[in-house]
Formats: structure tokens, C-alpha cells, sequence
């Protein structure tokens, strides 16, 4: 993987893994350690959801078959969220020692936060430039893809701009940043009324 974090090596990183044909499937999941192989990760994660979005939307298949679809999105939305606080952790970890000015900014958007958003950009880039190339599709969708297609680039530009500008304000203390933890209660067993409910309805049917 690249060495230093910075928006163009993040997004290079991102179009070359869609490049690959055996993404992501063939590869394994990673537990995040290090801010690239955290990067790697949700990226990945994001690429099964993109995947596993698409399957959920069918109408030709079992109500089974849609229901797997749904608890696989929300394990790799977890996934995914737990690869951004990997990347913000290991990004302040390289920060060690800077101490942030008396005026430095807070910047409620993290570093991490903001690379998950080019890797759904990057996502979305990729399946819009597919489009374009559609040879069953009409000129008007080709067309109104294509208009996407660059407004979509110009966002992605626009985003990777304000990461780099993150990343040098607080490399410099002039800006900080924290790590945000999600806590998503819905795949808690604890904290879901639904799941810990049910848990307590079996205990008392038991008894």
C-alpha cells in the first residue's frame, strides 16, 4: 500500500482496486491495524455493501434470499464504520505530539470520515463511467450519465481538496480532529429492544 495519507494517494488507491477484476470478492477481510490497511478495509466493506445494496433491491427471488442481503448490509456497514475509526485512530497516532494552537479549529468531519466518502465516490464514479459505456442504452441515458459522470468528478475534487487541507492544519496544529465512535445500536444485542427483548421472551417462556 502507498505511504503517506493524502487525497491523491487515497484516491489512486481506491480507482485501482475497482480496476482489479477480483475485487473485492476474492479478497479476505482485514482487521483494521495502520491507517492503510484501516483505508483497505472500508473500502472493501464499502464495495460488498455497494454489491450486496444492489442484490437486496431484486424481485425475482425468495423473501430468504432478500432478508440475507439485509443482515449482510448491516454487518458490512459496521465493518465499514469500524475501518473509519481505525483510520482516524491511526491518523492521530501519527499526530503524537503536535499540540494544537489556542485558535485551531475543530473539525467535526474527521479525516476518516472523509475517506470513506471518496470511497463511495469512487464507487459511485466507477458504476457511472459503466453506464456511459452502455451499448444497450439509449442516447439520453447515455448522455444524462455522462453529465452525472463529471459532476461526480468535480465532487470528488472538491471533497479530496478539503481532506488535504485537514490533514495539513493539524499536521501543523492548526486545526484538530477526534475520533467519533458510531455506536450502532441496531447490531447491538444489548442495546436493540428487539434482539435483548426477544432474549428476555425466551428466558420467561423457559421458565
Amino acid at each position: 500500500m502507498p505511504g503517506t495519507v493524502d487525497a491523491a494517494a487515497v484516491t489512486q488507491f481506491h480507482d485501482g482496486e475497482l480496476a482489479r477484476p477480483d475485487w473485492p470478492g476474492l479478497h479476505g477481510a482485514v482487521e483494521p491495524s495502520g491507517a492503510w490497511t484501516a483505508i483497505g478495509a472500508n473500502h472493501r466493506f464499502n464495495c460488498l455493501l455497494w454489491k450486496e445494496e444492489d442484490r437486496a433491491r431484486r424481485v425475482d427471488v425468495p423473501a430468504a434470499a432478500i432478508a440475507t442481503s439485509k443482515r449482510l448490509i448491516d454487518r458490512y456497514n459496521q465493518q465499514r464504520n469500524d475501518a473509519v475509526e481505525a483510520v482516524d485512530e491511526a491518523l492521530l497516532a501519527g499526530l503524537d505530539g503536535v499540540e494544537p494552537g489556542a485558535e485551531a479549529r475543530l473539525s467535526s468531519e474527521t479525516p476518516g470520515a472523509m475517506i470513506d466518502r471518496l470511497s463511495i465516490l469512487s464507487l459511485k464514479i466507477h458504476h457511472m463511467r459503466l453506464q456511459t459505456e452502455r451499448g444497450d442504452a439509449g442516447q439520453a441515458h447515455v448522455q444524462a450519465c455522462s453529465a452525472r459522470l463529471q459532476r461526480l468528478i468535480t465532487q470528488r475534487h472538491d471533497l479530496a481538496a478539503c481532506l488535504d487541507a485537514l490533514l495539513r492544519d493539524a499536521a501543523t496544529g492548526q486545526a484538530y480532529f477526534k475520533v467519533y465512535r458510531q455506536f450502532k445500536m441496531y447490531n447491538d444485542p444489548a442495546l436493540n429492544p428487539y434482539l435483548y427483548g426477544q432474549a428476555g421472551s425466551a428466558a420467561q417462556l423457559g421458565g
